[in-house]
């Protein structure tokens, strides 16, 4: 018998390893396929829980908190002088001199500058000569009358006749006084030669020079002089409508200028009582000392006000607002996680926070800066985020 094997009986076993080999091969294939299948199925899984994630808005968040100190105003202002005069000319006529520079000191009644007036002169001499002649016709008017009226008593002389001298007398008395009033006109006018300081200050504008021509009067031209009293200044500001009725007469405030180093009190000592229609402010005035003249009228000031703790109602940062068509809006998560809408009533602005009179309290916890695409019930993720404090 042969070694070698039979034919058949090797065919046979080339075909079993080829099937084995085979089937390795497609159970790899299916175990590939599997595998793939399971991962692409687990990245689809991590990609929708990521995207699910990402989807859910990360918000901070804040507790609106009342003042918890003392509440200030503060107002830019003008300083001005406690009085001020403009000095013009009562006489036409040229400047014969002047004797106060700009800066000069001035008492009340000095004198700042003279003014030559020919032409009144020559007025109050005429009118002088007009009275001695009114009076010499009244004389004899007078006379005349007295006698008229003796010979009526005889009746030597008609009554109309007499009547008619007694008229004339009265005329002639009239004239008198006309001229006289005329005659005081002039010598007041020459009296305004001398122009006087109106009261005790600083002479801050001068405008004339010897032999300028000047005329009487308000509108004839630049005034000659501008006197201020600095001893005191006014300090005008203007409140706005919402701290109107904090502010009353004799409140105290600081005042500080550019420039000028220190704080200064002053006190309220009037208002306006009314707001002005275009700005709804209320006007005020404040007063202070500047004995020493330190302080320049017409500067620009600063005005502080320290109002004291005014109200415990909640402030909520303006960022966290929500403007709709039905008015003011705040996020509020009160479980942490979903969102729920509160419509407010906005008190006093404070710029960058907002008073609410209504729809919060100092409990709630509020979306510090809200999107505007938040609805009622929407899914959030919170952060910490910082307090409001007044």
């Amino acid at each position: 018998m042969s070694n070698s094997m039979h034919p058949d009986a090797a065919t046979r076993d080339a075909d079993r390893s080829a099937r084995r080999w085979r089937n390795g091969l497609l159970t790899a294939a299916v175990l590939t396929a599997v595998v793939g299948v399971s991962y692409r199925l687990a990245e689809r899984k991590a990609l929708a829980a990521e995207t699910t994630a990402a989807a859910i808005p990360v918000v901070a968040v804040i507790n609106p908190t009342p003042a918890d100190k003392g509440e200030t105003l503060d107002l830019p202002a003008t300083a001005q002088a406690f009085a001020e005069a403009m000095i013009y000319a009562r006489t036409s006529g040229y400047v014969k001199s002047w004797a106060t520079d700009l800066g000069a000191k001035v008492k009340k009644g000095a004198v700042m500058a003279e003014i030559e007036t020919p032409d009144v002169d020559q007025q109050f001499r005429q009118a002088h000569a007009d009275l001695l002649t009114a009076r010499a016709a009244n004389e004899i008017a007078r006379s005349t009358n007295e006698r008229w009226q003796q010979l009526l008593a005889t009746e030597s002389v008609s009554k109309q006749d007499a009547e008619q001298k007694a008229s004339d007398a009265a005329q002639k008395k009239a004239a008198v006084q006309s001229a006289e009033a005329n005659l005081a006109r002039l010598r007041d006018l020459q009296g305004f030669q001398h122009i006087r300081a109106p009261f005790d200050g600083i002479v801050t504008q001068r405008s004339v020079d010897v032999g300028a021509l000047v005329a009487a009067g308000q509108n004839a031209g630049t005034p000659l002089f501008k006197v201020s009293d600095v001893h005191r200044l006014r300090i005008f500001a203007a409140v706005p409508e919402a701290y109107a009725g904090k502010i009353h007469d004799g409140a105290s405030a600081q005042v500080t200028f550019d420039g000028r180093p220190g704080v200064h009190s002053a006190t309220v000592t009037s208002t306006a009582g009314a707001l002005d229609a275009a700005t709804r402010t209320l006007q005020i005035e404040l007063q202070m000392d500047n004995r020493d003249g330190t302080l320049l009228a017409g500067a620009y000031a600063h005005v502080h006000f320290d109002l004291g703790v005014q109200t415990d109602l909640p402030r909520v940062p303006v960022t966290a607002l929500i403007f709709r068509s039905t008015g003011l809006w705040v996020a509020t998560v009160p479980d942490g996680q979903h969102v729920a809408l509160r419509k407010v009533v906005p008190g006093r602005d404070f710029g960058t926070e907002i008073e609410v009179l209504d729809g919060v309290t100092s409990h709630d916890v509020v979306v510090a800066n809200p999107p505007d695409s938040l609805t009622d019930g929407a899914t959030v993720r919170v952060v910490a985020g910082h307090k409001a404090h007044g």
